[in-house]
């Protein structure tokens, strides 16, 4: 790849040749094709503020400088995805940009974005010839899943952040965002059904102070809170779809539920008072499987599948802590009934209630890998967090699965030497290079299950991410080097120059005022 192109993550196949086009203040963005003229009001939007161009966009065949092309009609596999296959070329007739539809030409536009000079990304004019190298690129990402998730429970993040967000996930050609809604500090998502759950479990009194295996504890004694209102959701959900990027909506249950337990003393095992939860780590509390709490779930359910249109419905299922239901007669009543041997196989059953009623409305379950204890519901995908573990034995039993190892993809972790020099976060080491080399098709997998491997996606837990400038700063680089290990093949990666590309790359962040780590 010439030097003139410096751009994470790398195209599979790129071609330099002599020349560059120069950009005018009357070149225009033409479209064609279904879905390709949003795309090309969204180019003219990220280009127009550094360059002061307007760039009229119009729906013809008839080529402008830029032209946008959706060669068919857009269609998913099985998973919800779309192909994301495209083709960028630019000469001196222009730039001519085509893919198979409105998803392709959403990469490609990143794509384009990055072969600009890195002042671009500016939000404010800029003073510069906008010239583009003469370039063909043919270019398809590796795998389906290539995602980001954010926790929004421990620490809230406001609309215009997770907006950000989602617009730098889009940058770097990722198409999944994880959004966790849901946690024992904090209910995130008003359900108009059960308003009591932000009314209540949007708040908790205090915050842990430093961190949460120190003893002993001190707490901050401020109130703590804030949800998003269904009009926000709907506002993020649009502002992530325009870019083509499906949310998954995560709802954590039976375990991680002391916010909605505090809201509705019902749901729990034992009549005794809780309140939101304050420190981190993990909850005795989780729901009781009594059938009005079932239905309750489903209720919530419902509303959260009406306001993320996405194939995928996340239900955590991680860290459920079974003594409750070890010392409930009304647990173990239950388990008789249904004639289970175990509380795993307990977890399992509620599940399947909630599997079903997802399947129902033609949505498809994920959860974390401990789903698959006691039992996984026929169609459920599998998180594989503990390890490859669980997904190496998702894949084989032919579930999908989305890789999210602890060790290498969680960015709350460390990320540099000496810690003591870091801001605080959660234990474990994970730096860049270590995320570049991650493989997320684990060799324990028989070739004929590679293609249950949807892909994978980093993960950033906000226990000790108070601002939404820390969530930046754990992010970033590391999203970029796991965005590279998603798109290409694992034998076209090259760590050295990822780095020289990442250097060039950080001109474009700073442009767009991310607080990246600073190294490497």
């Amino acid at each position: 790849m010439s030097d003139s192109i410096q751009m994470i993550p790398r195209p599979k196949s790129v071609i330099t040749f002599e020349g560059k086009l120069k950009l005018k203040p009357d070149t225009a963005i033409t479209c064609a094709g279904e879905g390709a003229f949003a795309v090309g009001e969204l180019l003219a939007e990220y280009l127009r503020p550094a360059s002061g161009f307007e760039f009229p966009v119009s729906k013809t065949k008839a080529p402008g400088t830029i032209h946008l092309e959706a060669a068919g009609v857009a269609k998913t596999d099985d998973a919800g995805f779309a192909d994301e296959y495209y083709t960028l070329c630019v000469s001196a007739s222009g730039v001519h940009l085509q893919a198979k539809n409105a998803t392709g030409l959403a990469r490609g536009i990143q794509c384009l974005r990055q072969l600009f000079p890195t002042a671009i990304m500016a939000p404010s004019l800029q003073k510069n010839d906008w010239i583009l190298p003469f370039v063909e690129i043919e270019d398809v990402p590796r795998f389906r899943w290539r995602g980001q998730h954010l926790d929004v429970g421990r620490h809230f993040f406001s609309v215009e952040e997770v907006c950000k967000f989602i617009e730098l996930l889009a940058l770097h050609r990722l198409n999944i965002f994880h959004f966790h809604l849901t946690e024992d500090q904090g209910w995130r998502i008003e359900i108009k059904k059960y308003p009591k759950l932000t009314e209540i479990g949007s708040k908790r009194d205090c915050t842990l102070i430093g961190h949460d295996n120190t003893r002993p504890r001190r707490y901050d004694h401020t109130p703590y809170g804030g949800y998003y209102t269904q009009e926000d959701i709907k506002t993020i959900v649009a502002f992530a779809s325009r870019r083509h990027i499906t949310i998954v909506p995560e709802i954590d249950m039976p375990g991680h539920m002391a916010a909605a337990i505090t809201a509705y003393p019902e749901l729990g095992n034992f009549d005794f008072k809780t309140r939101v939860r304050c420190h981190w780590g993990i909850s005795q509390n989780v729901l009781n499987v009594e059938d009005s709490t079932v239905n309750f779930m489903k209720d919530v359910l419902t509303e959260v599948m009406a306001l993320f249109p996405g194939r995928f419905i996340h239900v955590g299922g991680d860290e459920a802590l079974k003594h409750e239901w070890s010392e409930s007669e009304r647990a173990q009543n239950k388990m008789y009934e249904l004639g289970l041997k175990s509380e795993e196989e307990l977890q399992s059953w509620f599940i399947r209630q909630m599997d079903a009623h997802i399947g129902d409305a033609g949505r498809r379950l994920i959860g974390w890998d401990e789903i698959l204890e006691g039992g996984l519901a026929e169609g459920a995908a599998v998180m594989s967090w503990q390890g490859e573990e669980g997904g190496t034995q998702a894949a084989a039993l032919g579930h999908d699965v989305v890789m999210a190892p602890i060790e290498i993809l969680y960015f709350n972790h460390y990320q540099a030497e000496p810690k003591e020099a870091e801001p605080l976060a959660s234990r474990g080491m994970t730096p860049v290079d270590a995320v570049y080399a991650y493989e997320p098709i684990p060799e324990e997998i028989a070739e004929e299950n590679h293609h249950h491997v949807m892909g994978a996606q980093g993960e950033l837990w906000s226990e000790y991410i108070p601002v939404f400038s820390h969530v930046e700063y754990m992010g970033f680089p590391r999203i970029c080097a796991l965005s590279e290990v998603l798109w290409l093949e694992k034998d076209q990666k090259d760590y050295p120059d990822f780095l020289k590309r990442l250097k060039v790359h950080r001109e474009r962040l700073d442009y767009l005022n991310v607080n990246a780590h600073k190294r490497p």
